[in-house]
């Protein structure tokens, strides 16, 4: 039986001890669950006790009370029970099915739980956590998906960093080249006119030590004849014959000129200076109709610093970016969806090679079956394969060392050939694009009037490298006239 204390500590709803009392301005305290579920049942906020009305939602804790109520468990040495009902302070023997909640006997045979269904504790707990369990699962496998994405994550960042550097190398490299020879270039040509003032320098210093010599020696004929002439009649006369011969030994020659082409040729260093040095450079520098994209390319190719040469070889740990092939191939860094474009692959010894387009959409869905067209060597014979086409064997008669790639993507024709002979190899039509840009449409429902892009593609299985050759650069000024 309950003391006169544990009564007065009590609160007058649930009975128990209060929990967290509240207190109103009638001066009644409730536990402040208890107050607020007595007042989600009713349209007013009344008192459980005196119904008088309150307009406050939230009532003051009643501090008082609730340390008088610890200390009095303590006194006891009683503690809250997770496994007592809050409600009737039993033990919880029962889960309601309905509810979803631990009850006591008691709760059981109230009106709340009426006509619920009911398991023991120990029976719910373990069903409930199997069900737990299977729920768990998919959260389980989506963090171990996450997991394994983070580390990807991880590579590709560090990979990220490692392009940087490498990149950031390979650009220093470049200039520094590019340094070097127009470092040179200025002394050649600074060289060339340094030699250019040392020669006309020398030149008009000689012609002026000329003149120099012949000034003299007419100053001292004119000086010596002006005192012969205003000597005396006699002494005159008497050197008259001398000083006409030593005036007529001093020839009257032409007068000095400038030589023509004195000074320096300016016109000659300066004229088309920066178009000169860029016509120069293009011997030290090549271009490439088609860059190959490192990140495009299968884990186990190694391509060049230049990115125009690929090659088999031991197997690198790189990211699995969506562009990334996870066969033995790589693309180009751009793709082509109008006007002609032409590019040349030596495939020199490599036994193992494949060379074509691939589309854009096919790239991004890493469908590589069935939007490719390539030409390819293997076990000593020469194949075609298409998206619409079978694969065919081709009859090559002598074996190229090059292999030319031309695309026109306004006809829709792609066509090989061996530049070397001017020989054809093979050629597909229009209807195999077609047919891609279908397939894609269906699949991916994109509205008519896209273009596919088309990526050049190399493939290779051979230690020996497929080089994309590059062009020969030609600047040519255009002459202009007016009218």
């Amino acid at each position: 039986m309950a003391s006169r204390l544990e009564e007065d500590l009590s609160c007058p709803v649930c009975c128990r001890l209060y929990k967290d009392p509240v207190l109103l301005s009638c001066t009644y305290s409730f536990c402040k669950d208890c107050l607020q579920s007595w007042w989600r049942e009713r349209p007013t906020r009344g008192c459980p006790v005196c119904r008088k009305q309150h307009s406050r939602d939230s009532p003051p804790l009643n501090l008082a009370l609730k340390n008088l109520c610890e200390s009095f468990l303590q006194e006891r040495g009683q503690r809250p029970s997770e496994d007592l009902c809050s409600l009737h302070s039993e033990k919880l023997k029962l889960f309601c099915l309905d509810h979803q909640e631990p009850v006591c006997l008691v709760c059981r045979d109230s009106e709340k739980h009426s006509e619920h269904r009911f398991r023991p504790i120990d029976e719910a707990a373990g069903n409930q956590k199997k069900k737990l369990l299977e729920t768990l699962e998919p959260l389980k496998r989506k963090l171990k998906v996450c997991e394994g994405a983070k580390v990807k994550f991880d590579q590709t960042a560090q990979h990220i960093q490692v392009q940087a550097r490498h990149t950031e190398r390979q650009i220093k490299e470049q200039f520094k080249k590019l340094h070097q020879f127009l470092e040179e270039e200025e002394e050649a040509r600074l060289s060339a006119l340094r030699e250019e003032e040392e020669q006309k320098s020398q030149r008009m210093k000689e012609q002026m030590e000329a003149l120099s010599r012949e000034i003299a020696a007419l100053s001292d004929t004119v000086r010596d004849t002006e005192e012969q002439l205003r000597a005396g009649d006699v002494s005159f006369l008497k050197n008259y014959k001398a000083a006409v011969e030593r005036v007529q030994q001093r020839p009257l020659l032409e007068d000095p000129q400038l030589p023509s082409g004195a000074l320096i040729e300016q016109a000659k260093h300066l004229g088309n200076l920066s178009f000169n040095i860029w016509n120069k450079m293009k011997d030290m520098v090549s271009y490439s109709p088609v860059v190959l994209d490192p990140n495009t390319a299968g884990p186990v190719l190694i391509l060049s610093e230049d990115l125009t040469s690929v090659r088999w070889g031991k197997r690198q740990k790189v990211p699995e970016n969506p562009e990334r092939k996870k066969t033995w191939s790589v693309l180009g860094s751009e793709g082509f969806e109008s006007g002609t474009h032409s590019w040349d692959v030596e495939v020199g010894d490599n036994q193992n090679w494949s060379v074509g387009v691939l589309s854009g959409s096919v790239q991004k869905k890493r469908l590589t079956e069935s939007g490719l067209w390539r030409i390819e060597f293997s076990n000593g014979k020469y194949g075609a394969s298409s998206s619409s086409c079978p694969d065919s064997v081709l009859s090559v008669k002598n074996r190229p060392q090059r292999i030319r790639v031309n695309l026109d993507c306004d006809r829709g024709q792609l066509s090989f050939s061996d530049p070397d002979t001017n020989t054809d190899i093979h050629t597909i039509q229009i209807p195999d694009f077609l047919n891609l840009v279908t397939v894609f449409r269906r699949i991916s429902n994109i509205f008519s009037g896209i273009r596919e892009k088309l990526f050049p593609y190399i493939y290779t299985l051979d230690k020996h490298p497929l080089r994309v050759l590059p062009v020969k650069v030609s600047v040519t000024p255009s002459s202009s006239s007016s009218s």
